[in-house]
């Protein structure tokens, strides 16, 4: 089975649904398996983390979690809205992503 997510590694999202609505981030990870993403800066869980090593620190560690990918957004870089994703075929044939915003229509 081929999926396929609208987002990629280094682009900027904005969460629109769950605890972390209204943030925007840099996607760090994207797992098309799960269609999962983690974005920097949000959704933080704490985690219990044992000492590997020793004298490594153990503790509780504060990290990103995933996120399923139907709950981001991409943000264009030029109007800096939150859009969906279109995309335009070029005369070679190669496909590009663009903003669906009247008058935008920049490509990522």
């Amino acid at each position: 089975m081929n999926k396929k997510l609208h987002v990629k590694t280094g682009d900027t999202v904005k969460i629109i649904s769950g605890k972390d609505k209204g943030k925007q981030g840099k996607i760090l990870q994207v797992s098309i398996k799960e269609s999962k993403v983690i974005v920097e800066n949000a959704n933080f869980v704490t985690k219990h983390v044992k000492p590997k090593k020793m004298g490594e620190q153990g503790g509780i560690v504060k990290a990103e979690a995933a996120l399923y990918a139907c709950k981001v957004m991409l943000v264009c870089p030029k109007c800096k809205k939150a859009t969906r994703l279109g995309h335009k075929i070029d005369k070679n044939g190669s496909k590009t992503r663009i903003c669906k915003h009247k008058g935008c229509e920049e490509t990522f």
